[in-house]
């Protein structure tokens, strides 16, 4: 059986799965990855542990697909996360401890926010093409923070790389770097297929200009496009043939949206301009694509094919929503016990307190959402990525009782998702005042495998959820450039269309919406709150 191999790198694991040509899953393995965490702003990772764990779950899968599957193709996908190595290809360490082991700064690292400030001081023009503001999860102020701070390191590193262009290096020695990487994450102008000389050398990042970007990228691909071919030596670590031809990488978020966007539903063409592609994992990306360029403040881009070839993608985003979730529940004094009895039950905490919810509506005789009337989470625990654009934002909640039981914890839950349902709506609403007209969401990730977050999500925007047939689109999506990549499709368009297939749709009950109305208005008070307290503080 001819299948294609996709592999997905994320914050805390690398997966693998092999998709036949009509974009069925027949394999799926997952390979944890190690993360170091210094202080409360440095995150870093290893290049040759997400390696390990690459080809661990290449293996695994291909051991779980049977002797009989053959490898067309393979697509690779990850976060936006930086790659240091030298001119050999060995880690460069990205850490105060010399460790040399950690070459990775993790996309949601934010070490770096005063070189961003510094950059966005600068007013460039290219900073147009993200919102009006850089962000400290990109990578041009990391490499400046790796300049002022690790100059030893800096001057060592022969490649800087975004992951996923790293997991195209390693598969097939090819430096080609992706046009999503690049566009999306380094300031590179997609459009005119070119940097902006003139900007890096503003901000300090002159010797990048000096050695003709060969340490950032000379070579760029766009999606769909073939990256090259699996080496001798990488085709022994993966377990496949050496040969097998290898798709230009993407972002995983991006990923997810190539297994979202082509879903048809009950239309008779597919709108790009009235749909978004919802990928809530550890943090959550609100993507959306026009034939014309659709400048929105605060929201990334636009990036003329950095999604699909011609096309002009946008990009919001939420810093933190499977983690803030996650952080809510486990700072709770009652968090380990409900963990520890949901693990025995073989559930997510999250589906224990769903359950204690229904309970509790049923005892109060309210809809579930109603529960949270006097209970409110303001949700940017981690900074805001669009459409506030500002990392120094913090979180904050009011209503919080003295005690800690079950149903308080069960409530506290809800209003965080609550919350972040609310700043989707808030990056939906400035999306569609700037020339957008999305009334549908495709979802897909860990969120949405959580039916109260698919219901929070669709009565607080008031629009239906879209969910594919494939639960794991951004696996789906890394399968769709391989199928592309070996031949099997002409162009993204083509495979995305006869891969995909919608499964559900989450309708939203309109009885529920001068609540969530009144709530949404309590979220824009508490923004403008905590601006108040930061001015009442900054005057002593």
């Amino acid at each position: 059986m001819d299948v294609f191999l996709g592999v997905d790198v994320g914050t805390g694991s690398a997966r693998a799965a092999l998709f036949t040509v009509d974009g069925r899953m027949v394999a799926h393995a997952a390979e944890p990855i190690r993360t170091w965490r210094s202080g409360t702003v440095e995150v870093e990772q290893s290049s040759r542990d997400i390696w390990r764990a690459v080809c661990g779950a290449t293996r695994a899968a291909l051991l779980s697909g049977g002797s009989e599957v053959r490898v067309r193709g393979v697509g690779f996908t990850a976060t936006c996360s930086l790659v240091l190595v030298d001119r050999d290809g060995h880690p460069v360490t990205v850490s105060q401890s010399g460790d040399a082991e950690r070459d990775v700064v993790v996309w949601m690292d934010h070490r770096a926010t005063a070189e961003t400030d510094f950059v966005n001081g600068t007013r460039a023009e290219v900073l147009r093409y993200v919102g009006g503001r850089i962000s400290s999860e990109m990578q041009v102020p990391k490499l400046l923070w790796l300049k002022r701070n690790l100059p030893g390191s800096w001057a060592a590193t022969g490649h800087f790389l975004d992951l996923p262009d790293f997991l195209t290096w390693r598969a097939t020695g090819s430096l080609s770097r992706s046009m999503c990487s690049l566009a999306c994450k380094w300031t590179y102008l997609g459009h005119e297929r070119r940097w902006d000389d003139g900007f890096l050398r503003q901000v300090g990042l002159e010797d990048l200009v000096a050695d003709g970007h060969a340490r950032i990228g000379t070579e760029v691909r766009d999606i769909g496009a073939v990256a090259g071919r699996v080496t001798e030596a990488a085709a022994r670590e993966l377990g496949i043939p050496a040969g097998v031809p290898v798709g230009t990488s993407i972002i995983d978020a991006h990923a997810g949206a190539l297994g979202l966007l082509g879903l048809r539903t009950d239309e008779e063409a597919v709108d790009f301009r009235r749909r978004l592609a919802l990928i809530a994992g550890t943090s959550s990306c609100h993507l959306a694509v026009s034939a014309e360029p659709t400048f929105v403040p605060g929201v990334w881009g636009p990036y003329q094919s950095a999604l699909l070839p011609g096309a002009w993608l946008t990009e919001g985003g939420q810093t933190a929503t499977g983690a803030l979730v996650d952080a809510v529940i486990g700072s709770s004094a009652i968090g380990a016990e409900l963990a520890g009895r949901a693990q025995a039950a073989g559930l997510a905490p999250q589906a224990l307190l769903n359950q204690r919810l229904e309970a509790l509506a049923g005892m109060e005789g309210c809809p579930v959402s109603r529960l949270t009337r006097d209970l409110h989470v303001y949700p940017d625990f981690h900074g805001n990525r669009s459409p506030r654009a500002d990392a120094s934002l913090r979180g904050m909640m009011s209503g919080l009782p003295l005690v800690q039981t079950e149903d308080e914890l069960a409530r506290l839950y809800l209003a965080t998702v609550q919350a972040l349902a609310y700043g989707t709506r808030h990056i939906v609403e400035t999306m569609n005042r700037n020339g957008f007209a999305i009334d549908m969401l495709l979802g897909t990730g860990g969120g949405t495998k959580n039916e109260l977050f698919l219901r929070q999500h669709a009565d607080a925007l008031g629009m239906r959820i879209v969910l594919g047939e494939e639960e794991e689109a951004v696996l789906l999506g890394a399968g769709i450039l391989a199928a592309v990549a070996g031949g099997s499709y002409a162009t993204l368009p083509e495979a995305m269309a006869a891969m995909t297939r919608p499964a559900r749709v989450i309708e939203p009950n309109p009885e529920d919406a001068p609540f969530h109305d009144a709530k949404y208005r309590v979220f824009g008070e508490m923004y403008g709150d905590q601006g108040k307290y930061r001015r009442a503080m900054e005057a002593i």
